[in-house]
């Protein structure tokens, strides 16, 4: 991670090596905590947050779901935002706005705690690394799932749903693989540890339905919007285990991972081990309007 100057705390800019809390913040101990992970663009028309809008919803709307009322605005929020990128002299950035449980109760119960809110940015490549929008990634089946329904609630981004996340990102890792796949309850696929999945098979897109533990991403919708207007059939429907072997095309797509190609599955190879055709044509027209700025769609605030 590249340290930047300051971080937005409280409605104050903090230098960076300020920005700290207590080790008995109910976040440490419990997880209590939303996010949100957001790109900012350097475009031909100059620099854009993606999805601003939406991101700051879904932050509300988390914080909602874990019963955290955030003290500051919409408005307020997305201000700090465009605040802390010019604040860091950023062209291009992710940023990451954290909503958290800080100090005055202990235990499970939070409702005495205080509600702390930061906004981080730093530069950040391709999360998957630099050349895998084209080549593809490996990734693997893996043998955690995904919460069951009415566990935790998979549409808030929140810090304590990550931990599972992490189980089966290091799973992964560990056996020289760049991504795990978890699948759901029931055992279809779910998604991976923080990216939505696709699967092309005869011209036809398949994704996981929404209620099937996954976080919708606005990636995902995106994806969903582009790929309807160019013609393709996309279906949310169940995706069985073994669908993702014999698919001629698999993608991720995420906030951080954008749309990356995946080229094996459990060692099985996915079309020909590289981006297939459908990807490359959703991958060239999301990356145009954040590379040039040519939004149809008003996904982007120019700031």
């Amino acid at each position: 991670m590249n340290k930047t100057a300051k971080i937005w705390m409280n409605g104050e800019l903090i230098d960076w090596i300020d920005a700290k809390i207590h080790i008995l913040s109910h976040v440490v101990h419990y997880g209590s905590s939303t996010f949100e992970g957001i790109r900012c663009y350097e475009t031909i028309k100059g620099s854009a947050v993606l999805f601003l809008d939406e991101h700051i919803k879904r932050l509300r709307d988390s914080s909602k779901i874990y019963r955290i009322e955030i003290p500051y605005s919409e408005k307020e929020l997305k201000d700090a935002v465009i605040g802390i990128i010019h604040a860091n002299s950023h062209k291009s950035c992710y940023i990451r706005p954290l909503v958290y449980r800080g100090q005055g109760a202990f235990g499970v119960n939070p409702h005495r705690a205080s509600i702390e809110v930061a906004i981080a940015t730093w530069e950040w490549g391709a999360y998957l690394g630099d050349d895998v929008l084209e080549n593809g990634v490996d990734v693997r089946v893996s043998s955690w799932n995904r919460p069951a329904p009415n566990t935790l609630p998979a549409w808030a981004k929140a810090g304590g749903n990550y931990l599972n996340s992490q189980l089966i990102k290091m799973e992964a890792l560990m056996d020289d693989y760049a991504e795990g796949l978890a699948l759901d309850v029931n055992g279809y696929v779910s998604e991976g540890s923080g990216e939505n999945i696709f699967v092309v098979r005869d011209g036809i897109i398949y994704t996981p339905m929404s209620a099937q533990s996954i976080l919708p991403g606005f990636t995902r919708y995106a994806v969903m919007h582009i790929a309807k207007e160019l013609g393709y059939e996309v279906r949310e429907t169940l995706i069985p285990r073994e669908a993702l072997y014999i698919a001629d095309e698999v993608f991720l797509t995420g906030t951080a991972a954008e749309i990356t190609p995946v080229r094996s599955i459990d060692k099985y190879p996915i079309g020909n081990e590289k981006r297939g055709p459908i990807t490359e044509v959703l991958q060239h027209a999301y990356l145009k309007i954040v590379k040039t700025g040519e939004d149809p769609y008003n996904w982007l605030t120019f700031i």
